[in-house]
This record gives C-alpha cells, structure tokens and sequence, in this order.
C-alpha cells in the first residue's frame, strides 16, 4: 500500500507577507481590547497636559476675560482726556505719524464731552454712559507702548509678545501654566465678531510650538458652538465614543515608549474634549435658564445704531453672558474680540473717528457694563480679571478730511478690572496731546506680566524650552508687572 503524500499548494511570497500581516493585526486587536488605554479605563491613562497646575505662588484672578477691540480704540476720546487737546484743536503742530515719518499736521480736539465718575472721580466720555457708571471698578493704565504700527504686527505683539508668528499667545500661556479645572470644556476660548476676525486670524490665539490642546478654542454663540462638531455620516454619539477611544487606544500604545513626545498627550486629550464638547459646550452656550433680568443687563434686547456698519449689542451681549458662564464653569481664559473686516468696521479710525465711536461704543457698552455688574453681584469679580483694550491707540491729529485718526503705539490705554486689581484707579499718563507715553511708561510686556502675576504666575518662571532656549511670554527684554494697579 502506498503513502498518498499531500503538497500544500504553492504560496506566493506576497500571499505569504499578506497573511502573516493579517495575523499579527489579529495578535495585536486582540491584545488592544485587553488594554486598559484602549478599552477607557483610567488605569495607566495618558498625562493630560491641561491637567490643573499649581501656579507660583498665590492667585488674585482665576480667570481671565479678555475684552478685545480690534482696531485700535482712540484713548483721548474714551478715557484720557487732554484738557490741552482741546485748547489746541486746529492748531499744526509736527509730531511723528508713522515710524520715523515726521509731519506737520492739524491737531483734533475730541468731539466727546468728558465728565469724571465715582468717588475716584476718573474720566470717562460719553461715548461710554454705561462703563461710565463702573469707573469706581477700573484701574486705568494710560501710558502703554508697543512696536508695531501696523495692524498684523501689533495683534501678535499683544497677543503672544513678539510681532512674528508662531509664538504661543497669552491664552495658551496661561493655559499651560495653570491647566483647566473643567475637563469637559477648553481651558482658552475665543469668540469673534461676526463681520470677520482680526488680522492675522489664528496666529492671535495660536499654541505655537506648544502642544496644540494649549491653543484658543474658537466658540460661536449662536449655531453649533463649535464647527464640524457633530458626527457625520448618520453615526451617533456612541459610535462617535468608540470612535475615539479606539484612536486614543492606539495613540496610548504609541506613546508608551515615547513619553517625552507630548504631542501625543495633546492629541489624546484633544480627541477627549472633542467627544465632551457634543454637550458640554451647548449647555455653557445656552442661556435659556438666564433670567429677563440678566438678558437685559447684557443689552439683548437693544437694538442696534442706525449705520449699516453696526451691528446690535445683543450680539457682543451674549458673547460677555456666555464668558461669564464659561469662567463659571473652570474655563481659564476667554477673549472676545468686537471689531471685523477693515476699518469703520473695526476699532481702526481712520475715514472718521466720530462715525467709528458711533458704530462701535453703543455695541459693547451696554454688555460691558452688564459683565461687570453681573459678576460683582454674585461675588465672582473679586477672582475674575477683566482686561480691555486693542492693538494700539489714535493719534491726536487730523488723518484725512473727515476727522479720522491713525495709528498710534506710542502712548494709549488699557483698563483692568477685579482678579487683584486696584479699583478706582488712575495709572501713568501721555504727553499733553495724548500722543507719547511720558509718565510711568509701560511696554506691552509688563501688562503681559502684571496679567500673569495676577493669575499666580511669575513672567520669569513660565517657560517652554524651545529652539534651545527656554522661552517666555515677555521675551529676553527685562519686564516687571505695573505695581501701581496691583490691590
């Protein structure tokens, strides 16, 4: 009897490389469901890098809400007032307009009538009669300087400290020095104007070479908070989860032997707060439990200027109402910007500073006032630090044949309020016109400073090892915070 002897049948060397590939993927998804990253449990769980932190020392400010007016606001029309302004309008006088342009040109008193308030009895126009009745709250600092006259350069120096791009902006340092309290929500939000953002768009909330989880979230308030939010496809929420934690189970495997690339840890916690968002972010965003009250503190139901350019103060109302909800619920920074597009649509003066305080201070004034209001009633402005300002300031002369105004870093005004702050005050000054710094000049950088000091954390300390140095917020350049606004 003879062995029938069996041959397999010839295997190619791609079928063979095929099947083995096609074994280890089973070898390994079996080995991913019995690990503790991919299923979601907590055991071994990648280190979030907005974890809370501690900062360096003792907080005055929690939060931050950053009220933007992008533009560039004019200070001898709002809150500086020159008595000296006034007495020369029309006269010519030569000054420097642009850098190293010196001109002679016609000096513009202000159009606003000035009026001093509280019992700190600081100034403020009447283009502002609501801000007007809070001055008591604010520390105006009017003696800030800058770098840039241009537009692009002067939104990244004041948002991330350096006039190129790439460079982390504040949100995101405070982000990372301070972490989120709140898992379920970013810990930097943005909110835009809806006639455009500011030049040049993300560059000024920008993590720059920090992990992306530390960059500005940006929320719209009406609509999908977020954009490409919810699942496509017809898949659902829970597929969505699975989704993620699928990713985030392979990202776990990858990062185990690379624990020094905090890009994954990012990515993780990214894909984590993306999945949160589906609720977290319209439950912050609705104010359908606000009482009539609230909403008409805010200006809600105002209606807007009669000039096509403006837009009603409902829009920049909500925006504050929603800032007040998000620092409530752990959010550490929120900025919202008021001003879009190009010039009277903005802050940026120079076809009418008139006309431009007509469109612009009756939109945010309302709101402003009622952010300010609301947090003191419930006792959060004592830890909430409010800032306002832009990019620069307006020169105190005539730009063209309609009143405009240009450009002006060489002297304007920021004001802060609550977080530390020392109320009713009033800081530094400009020369007579309101052109130049002259009296307790402060860079950018030491505002950027006293924001951090106010939040816990020392300007020197705060750093990110980059490009082999380790980087600040405020540059190599000495800075110090500006003692005199601190309570």
């Amino acid at each position: 009897m003879h062995c029938q002897r069996f041959l397999a049948p010839a295997v190619s060397r791609r079928d063979m490389l095929r099947q083995c590939a096609s074994g280890f993927g089973a070898v390994a998804a079996t080995a991913l469901m019995a690990d503790p990253a991919f299923s979601g449990d907590d055991v071994d769980a990648p280190i979030n890098p907005l974890a809370p932190k501690q900062p360096h020392f003792d907080p005055t400010a929690k939060n931050v809400i950053f009220l933007y007016m992008y533009g560039g606001p004019s200070q001898m029309d709002l809150f500086d007032y020159k008595p000296e302004l006034q007495k020369h309008d029309g006269k010519e006088v030569e000054m420097e307009i642009r850098r190293r342009e010196m001109k002679k040109s016609k000096v513009l008193g202000s159009r606003r009538v000035f009026a001093q308030h509280g019992q700190s009895g600081l100034w403020c126009s009447d283009a502002f009669p609501h801000t007007a009745k809070h001055m008591d709250k604010l520390a105006v600092i009017k003696s800030l300087y800058m770098d840039s006259f241009a537009h692009g350069s002067a939104n990244l120096q004041m948002n991330s400290g350096r006039v190129l791009q790439g460079h982390p902006s504040l949100g995101a340092w405070v982000a990372n020095g301070l972490g989120t309290t709140n898992p379920d929500l970013p810990g930097f939000v943005v909110m835009l104007d809806p006639r455009g953002g500011p030049i040049p768009g993300a560059a000024n909330w920008t993590a720059g070479y920090m992990p992306a989880a530390f960059q500005g979230t940006v929320l719209r308030s009406a609509g999908n908070p977020v954009l490409n939010l919810q699942p496509r496809g017809g898949r659902t929420l829970r597929m969505q989860k699975d989704h993620i934690q699928a990713i985030n189970g392979f990202n776990a495997l990858h990062q185990q032997d690379r624990e020094s690339y905090s890009e994954l840890s990012a990515r993780i916690a990214s894909y984590d707060l993306a999945y949160q968002l589906h609720t977290s972010a319209p439950e912050a965003l609705n104010l359908d439990n606000e009482s009539a009250a609230t909403r008409e503190l805010y200006g809600l139901n105002d209606p807007k200027v009669d000039h096509p350019l403006a837009i009603a103060p409902a829009h920049f109302g909500r925006q504050c109402l929603i800032a007040r909800r998000l620092v409530e619920r752990g959010v550490r920074f929120v900025q919202l910007y008021s001003g879009g597009g190009h010039q009277q649509q903005n802050w940026d003066a120079h076809n009418g500073v008139e006309e431009n305080l007509k469109i612009h201070c009756p939109e945010v004034d309302k709101p402003i006032a009622g952010l300010l209001e609301d947090l003191d009633r419930r006792g959060m402005l004592e830890e909430t630090l409010i800032v306002w300002g832009g990019e620069f300031g307006r020169q105190p002369v005539w730009q063209g044949d309609n009143g405009g105004r240009d450009h002006n870093p060489k002297g304007f005004t920021y004001w802060l309020a609550g977080g530390g702050v020392k109320a009713g005050t009033s800081y530094g000054e400009t020369d007579e016109l309101g052109h130049e710094a002259a009296v307790n000049r402060h860079h950018v950088r030491d505002l950027h400073a006293t924001i951090l000091h106010l939040m816990g954390l020392d300007h020197e300390k705060l750093t990110y090892h980059y490009g082999g140095l380790d980087q600040k917020l405020t540059g190599v350049v000495p800075a110090e915070p500006i003692r005199g606004v601190l309570a």
